[in-house]
């Protein structure tokens, strides 16, 4: 055991027995050691930032109310890490599922139009890992998938499709690293049962998953290289360049639009950013960004009203090789042809759109661009 491992368990012991105490600073600053890594767990448990939020905050006050019957017989971590799984199962029992575009329905034809967005609760949302803490390499030895990867938004849509308890296994296992038999006692099972529900959610993983994840992508891209490509990137959409755009693209690319349950693919994409973002109705301006351990780009749209560029979606960008394989668009403001936000269109969904717009707030992005 190193220096700096044995200084954290000093003052974890410290501060849990503060907290014993009924000293709730020394309970938040216990939290505080592990908030980042349980937040991202709850992200990948519910595919969704704001249902992270909200779990974390009720992780909070299941400890403080367990403090009496912790015995000190696991971990503070592991404690923590039962807490918030169990909290995350909680609600999979009363959320629907999260889902991407391209796994609700089948692509568009660009003839049909965007159609209406569906209500944002159904969604997955995109992460801002660099924000939250989620850092590089492996939890554990033990563990399967780095920590960036266990956040990429393939990896987020594919355990959505996984048996809650499954879901649960395969995180514990293989993005943290616990054994089979702290598993299976974080969700009160056996460690047979626990193995069997890890088999099947392996099995239905590897078939999800692309064949190289994105960090080993970028990874291969290389900076420098990576840099040049979101550039281009930026610059194609701001001067509404559709063939350069288009010349980035892998040859299957997907383009998504969540709330819109409205996707393209491959030779409908020139049709639709004709037409569409880059027909030359808006001003754009493009600033970079990561988001789920991937590039990204936030998209602010010129507002008359405001004299400024206002955000309009953050474009998480996939790649394949060097090419563009996806856009997942995530939108914070829509609107029709008479410059009005879908929101004010549907009144009942103004609750998401306060949760939706709020997301380059949490990215660290600028609320709004001068001309």
């Amino acid at each position: 055991m190193d220096a700096s491992t044995t200084r954290v368990r000093d003052e974890e012991r410290d501060l849990l027995e503060g907290a014993r105490a009924g000293d709730e600073g020394a309970f938040a600053r216990l939290i505080a050691l592990y908030n980042s890594e349980l937040h991202a767990h709850c992200y990948r448990m519910l595919g969704s930032l704001h249902d992270a939020d909200d779990a974390m905050q009720e992780v909070m006050l299941r400890a403080w109310r367990s403090l009496g019957r912790f015995e000190g017989r696991s971990s503070v971590r592991s404690w923590l890490y039962t807490i918030g799984t169990n909290t995350c199962l909680n609600l999979i029992a009363r959320r629907p599922k999260r889902v991407l575009p391209i796994d609700y329905g089948p692509n568009t034809d660009p003839n049909d139009g965007l159609g209406e967005p569906i209500i944002e609760t159904i969604w997955a949302e995109p992460y801002p890992d660099d924000q939250l803490g989620v850092e590089d390499g492996l939890f554990a030895p033990e563990a399967r998938y780095e920590q960036r990867e266990s956040v990429e938004l393939a990896f987020i849509a594919a355990l959505q499709h996984l048996a809650p308890n499954q879901r649960a296994v395969l995180i514990l296992r293989d993005v943290l690293g616990f054994s089979a038999k702290e598993t299976a006692d974080a969700l009160e099972t056996t460690v047979a049962s626990a193995n069997s529900a890890l088999q099947r959610a392996r099995e239905t993983i590897e078939r999800k998953l692309p064949a190289q994840s994105q960090q080993a992508t970028l990874r291969t891209i290389g900076d420098e290289k990576l840099a040049q490509i979101v550039e281009a990137y930026m610059e194609a959409m701001e001067g509404g360049d559709v063939d350069r755009v288009v010349g980035l693209l892998a040859e299957d690319a997907a383009w998504s639009m969540p709330p819109l349950a409205t996707w393209f693919r491959g030779d409908d994409i020139p049709g639709f950013l004709a037409n569409g973002p880059l027909s030359g109705a808006w001003k754009w301006k493009r600033m970079a960004a990561t988001a789920n351990g991937q590039p990204a780009v936030a998209g602010y749209i010129w507002d008359d009203a405001a004299q400024a560029y206002l955000p309009f979606a953050l474009d998480v960008i996939t790649f394949e090789g060097d090419r563009i394989k996806e856009v997942t668009a995530f939108i914070t403001r829509v609107t029709d042809s008479r410059e009005r936000s879908f929101y004010e269109k549907w009144p009942d969904q103004q609750q998401d759109a306060d949760r939706v717009r709020n997301v380059f707030e949490r990215f660290g992005l600028p609320p709004s661009l001068p001309a």
